[in-house]
This record gives C-alpha cells, structure tokens and sequence, in this order.
C-alpha cells in the first residue's frame, strides 16, 4: 500500500477558495489511479474527483463539475484539489485515495490507500 498524506483543509466563507494537497510516497505512480472523496458530518462517503496518474485523465462528480479541479506534480508525487466558490455544501472530512490498478471510478471499494483526512468547513 502506498502512504497517503493529506493537508490544506481548513475554515472558509461560502465563495472561497481552498487548495488540499495529498503527499504520496511508497508507490511507482505511472499506473496508479487517484482519487478525492469526501465525507460530510453523518453522511456517507462520496466520490469528489479522480486522475489517472499517467494520462492526466480527470473525472469529476456532478456537485463540484466546474468548481473544483483536480492535478498532479509527478516530479513531487502530489496530487492537488484546487476548490473554488466553495459552498457550506461542501463542508466534509476530505480523503486521498489512490487505485494501484490505475482506472478511476466513483466506488470507494477499488482504492486500497487512503490518507488520513483533512476537514474543510465552508460558513454561510
């Protein structure tokens, strides 16, 4: 398993913007499969965004399609959530993922690596 490092989270007002990053280290990256997913206070987990380390490919869910976008530095072995117009909505405990299998999908059940956790609070 890889070792998964998130950070960024933090506290911001609806129309902000934050920037999460995940720390890999453990892994060769070229077929790996990458992923955000959040978790909202009593909610279940879900499925944010997700990169195909080697391509670039990206994949996005519907509720953050043109506000957030997802990256990676390959020469840092990181991956970023830029997150933009931010909405009391997104408020979760967000978590890095990473797929050695290489292909991204919005089941949590194909990631075998996960960070910690880092929480975004958005206020109205």
């Amino acid at each position: 398993q890889a070792q998964l490092t998130e950070s960024g989270g933090g506290l911001v007002q609806a129309g902000g913007s934050l920037k999460l990053s995940c720390t890999v280290s453990g892994w060769m990256l070229d077929t790996v499969g990458m992923a955000w997913f959040r978790q909202p206070p009593g909610k279940e987990r879900e499925f944010a965004a997700g990169i195909r380390w080697k391509s670039g490919e990206t994949y996005y869910a519907d509720s953050v399609k043109g506000r957030f976008t997802i990256s990676r530095d390959n020469a840092k072995k990181e991956m970023f959530l830029q997150m933009n117009n931010l909405k009391p909505d997104d408020t979760a405990t967000y978590y890095c993922a990473a797929n050695p299998r290489g292909y991204v999908i919005s089941g949590d059940y194909v990631y075998n690596s996960w960070g910690q956790g880092t929480q975004v609070t958005v206020s109205s």
